[in-house]
């Protein structure tokens, strides 16, 4: 059994020092651990609506395809509007929009028009 001499001298954490390197590690690890800890953003309506009645058919391959229909916000909304109705879906024009802004915002990257911008109000 060890004893410990009730004047021995013992060094506490308390009194290190801590160097400017180790406060930068510990403040990048916390950085680290903060980004990681973020919930995922929830997916929109548009993305949902794509998932389950598009997603089937329309793999990313057929929107990256040379002869793809849309070339512009306009005619990829048109697109959408054109798709749902072959399906028998009846989307309002909202669902089309939001569709539309999801293969935009993932695939499509067109420059927003006023359209666009105008449905997309306090969205983006």
């Amino acid at each position: 059994m060890t004893f410990i001499k009730p004047n021995a001298q013992r060094r506490a954490y308390s009194d290190r020092v801590i160097t400017p390197q180790e406060l930068l590690i510990v403040a990048m690890a916390g950085c680290a651990t903060a980004s990681q800890a973020q919930p995922a953003q929830s997916p929109t309506r548009g993305e949902l609506l794509y998932n389950n009645h598009c997603i089937e058919c329309h793999t990313s391959q057929m929107h990256w395809r040379e002869r793809r229909q849309a070339r512009d916000w306009p005619s990829l909304r048109g697109q959408v509007w054109r798709w749902q109705a072959v399906a028998g879906l009846q989307w309002s024009e909202a669902d089309v929009t939001e569709v539309a802004r999801h293969l935009d915002n993932t695939i499509y990257h067109f420059a927003p028009d006023t359209e666009r911008v105008g449905s997309a109000a306090g969205r983006r």
